[in-house]
């Protein structure tokens, strides 16, 4: 498609999630986005989520103020930053577009890592039904991306979530429990996760309220995760 004339609507690319593609671009330059439907899909399974010890352990100092879905434009930015010359940054202004009407409309959320009132990391997904599917994460400061995706796992888990989607493989994503799986068995597990409802936000918390302390979040995934 050409980026000057918007032709993806925010409904548009909910209905391709639900048929597991997402889009890309070339380059935060390039106006032009593409279909992206991977033969291998990248998947984060809740219950063999891994958390070595030392990051449980940062996590449970609550060293940093864990906030979410309060400044989606800044969390946008901060994964949108490239982080060397070698690494470019795919998020073009279509993306921009798309990802915050998606917010504003409740199917985008973010977890957002803060420190002395500044964001330091954190990361942005989509949200449909029982899958949530991580679009990108950043970090500013040692350890903040890690500890956003800890706190959204524990809250995948304890909200009946049963699909976290990571897109690709990292060696970064690999530590944490991440696999690979092949194409028609994904589907499979999206067809799942879409026949479930799951709130992102826990029973007793509106969408204003604190998340979980660092404890609790431990707490939720120490009974299936796995620590070294």
């Amino acid at each position: 498609m050409h980026g000057t004339e918007p032709v993806i609507t925010p409904e548009i690319l909910l209905q391709a999630y639900a048929c597991g593609i997402f889009p890309m671009a070339d380059a935060a330059d390039d106006p032009d986005l593409y279909w992206v439907e991977p033969a291998n899909r990248g998947i984060l399974p809740l219950d063999g989520f891994h958390v070595s010890k030392r990051l449980a352990r940062t996590v449970r100092a609550d060293k940093f103020e864990i906030r979410v879905d309060t400044d989606f434009e800044a969390v946008i930015s901060g994964c949108a930053v490239s982080r060397s010359r070698h690494d470019s940054t795919w998020i073009n202004d279509e993306i921009r577009r798309l990802y915050t009407a998606l917010f504003n409309s409740g199917d985008v959320h973010t977890v957002e890592v803060w420190r002395d009132d500044r964001l330091v990391g954190g990361l942005y997904g989509v949200h449909l039904a029982s899958a949530f599917f991580g679009e990108s994460m950043f970090s500013a400061q040692t350890d903040a991306s890690k500890v956003a995706l800890v706190h959204l796992v524990a809250r995948l888990k304890r909200n009946g979530f049963q699909l976290l989607d990571t897109q690709f493989l990292t060696d970064h994503l690999a530590r944490f429990g991440a696999i690979e799986v092949p194409r028609e068995r994904y589907l499979k597990l999206l067809a799942q996760a879409l026949r479930q409802p799951a709130d992102f936000y826990c029973p007793e918390e509106g969408a204003a309220s604190p998340p979980l302390s660092g404890a609790a979040v431990i707490s939720v995934l120490q009974s299936t995760s796995q620590t070294s």
